[in-house]
C-alpha cells in the first residue's frame, strides 16, 4: 500500500507535539494524523514508564479494553517477537511483524492468540517511541488481511516519526491537569493499597485503599484491572519466569494530576511454583517524580544539573562555583530552561518541577520522607 501525505502529516504530528495538550488528547490526535499517512484499521498508542519501559495506559482506535490483560501477558510473559522493550534497543526501533517473522506471523503469540481470533487483524507494525535515548510511548497499528500489509517505506515513516511521538506524549505526562478534572478522591484511603492477583488474572484480596487507588486508575477489583496494574502485574510473571531481571515498577498519573508508584513480586506456592502476585500501589515521593518531570521539559544534562540546583535553594554563584562554570554561563542556562519550561523566574520554575504535580495536596502537610501525612 502507498505511503500518501507524508509531509502534511510529519508537520501536523511536530505542531501537535508543542501544543501542551496531555498525553492521552495528544495520543488521540496523533492516532488520527498517522492514519492519514499509515492507513490502518486499528491502531494503539501508549506512554512507557522511561525508566523501566513497562507501559502504563493506551489510547486504541477500533479496539477494545476487554483482551488488555491477555495481551499484556503475551508481551511480558509469552510472546518473543518485537516485543516493545526490545524494540527500544534497536538501532531503528519499528518491526513490522510479517517480515521479523520470516513471513510467519504465528509466530508470535498474541497474534495467534488475540488479534486474529479476536479483532481479525493480520498485520502489525509497531515501534518503540524515544526521545534523547529514553522510551517515553510505543506505538502499534494493524490492518485485516484485505487491507494488506505494512511496507518498508511505512516502516520508515513511522520510525521518523517515532521521537515526535515520544516528545509529545513526553511533554503531555507532565502537562497542567485541566480544570474540572481534579475531583475529590471519592473514598479516603484506609491503611495501604495492596491487591493479590491469581493465575486467571482475577483479584482475590485486595485492601479499602487499593479499591480506592483502582478506581483513580480508572478499573476496579473485581473486574477489569486498570492498564498500569495489569502491566506490572505481567511484568512481575516475567519476572518469576526469568524473563525481567530486576523487580517491576512503573510511575503513573492519575486524571486527577496525582503520581502514584505501582510495585509488583511474585508469590510462590510450597511447590515453589508462581501463582500469585502481590501489587502495591503508593503515592510517589518526590525523589521520584521530580527526575521525570525534569527530563520531559527536554533539557540537555547540564540545564538538568543547573535546575537541581534550583531546586536545592542554590543561587546563582553557588551553582556556578558547584559547576565550575562562569555566573553568566549559569545564567545563559537557565534563560533556556525558562524557554523550555514556559515560566520566568526561578519560583515559577519549582512550581512547574515539583509544585504543579502536587497541586491537588498542597494543603496537605508533607511528612518526612516526603510523603502527605494529611490535613
Amino acid at each position: 500500500m502507498t505511503t500518501l501525505r507524508t509531509e502534511p502529516v510529519q508537520r501536523g504530528l511536530e505542531t501537535l507535539a508543542r501544543s501542551g495538550l496531555g498525553w492521552r488528547a495528544f495520543a488521540e490526535q496523533a492516532t488520527e494524523l498517522l492514519g492519514a499517512a499509515v492507513p490502518f484499521d486499528a491502531a494503539c498508542i501508549g506512554p512507557v514508564d522511561p525508566d523501566t519501559g513497562l507501559l502504563t495506559g493506551s489510547v486504541k482506535r477500533n479496539l477494545g479494553d476487554e483482551m488488555d490483560a491477555e495481551f499484556l501477558r503475551h508481551e511480558y510473559v509469552t510472546d518473543e517477537v518485537n516485543l516493545f522493550l526490545a524494540l527500544a534497543r534497536r538501532e531503528h526501533p519499528v518491526g513490522i511483524l510479517e517480515d521479523d517473522t520470516g513471513g510467519d506471523p504465528r509466530r508470535s503469540s498474541r497474534h495467534r492468540e488475540v488479534f486474529v481470533p479476536h479483532w481479525a487483524l493480520d498485520h502489525e507494525m509497531r515501534a518503540a517511541a524515544l526521545a534523547d535515548g529514553t522510551p517515553w510511548a510505543a506505538v502499534a497499528l494493524y490492518r485485516s488481511g484485505a487491507a494488506g500489509g505494512f511496507s518498508p517505506a511505512e516502516a520508515a515513516f513511522l520510525a521518523r516519526m517515532a521521537p515526535t511521538i515520544a516528545l509529545g506524549v513526553r511533554a503531555g505526562l507532565v502537562t497542567a491537569v485541566v480544570a474540572g478534572a481534579a475531583d475529590e478522591r471519592a473514598a479516603p484511603l484506609v491503611g495501604p493499597a495492596v491487591l493479590v492477583v491469581e493465575e486467571d488474572d482475577s483479584v482475590s484480596r485486595l485492601s479499602p485503599a487499593a479499591e480506592v487507588r483502582l478506581a483513580e486508575l480508572g478499573g476496579t477489583g473485581w473486574g477489569a484491572l486498570p492498564n498500569p496494574v495489569a502491566a506490572i502485574t505481567a511484568a512481575a510473571r516475567a519476572l518469576a519466569a526469568g524473563r525481567l531481571g530486576t523487580v517491576p515498577r512503573l510511575r503513573v498519573r492519575t486524571p486527577a494530576g496525582e503520581w502514584l508508584v505501582v510495585h509488583a513480586a511474585p508469590l510462590s506456592g510450597p511447590d515453589g511454583r508462581p501463582r500469585q502476585v502481590v501489587v502495591t500501589i503508593e503515592e510517589a515521593r518526590p525523589p521520584e517524580i521530580v527526575p521525570l518531570v525534569v527530563a520531559a521539559l527536554g533539557l540537555t544534562g547540564r540545564e538538568q544539573e543547573v535546575v537541581a540546583g534550583v531546586l536545592q535553594g542554590e543561587s546563582t554563584q553557588e551553582i556556578s562555583r558547584a559547576l565550575h562554570l562562569s555566573p553568566w554561563t549559569v545564567q545563559d542556562h537557565l534563560k533556556a530552561v525558562f524557554e523550555k519550561a514556559g515560566v520566568g523566574s526561578r519560583r515559577e520554575l519549582v512550581a512547574r518541577v515539583f509544585f504543579d504535580h502536587y497541586a491537588q495536596r498542597l494543603s496537605d502537610r508533607i511528612a518526612p520522607g516526603g510523603f502527605f501525612a494529611g490535613a
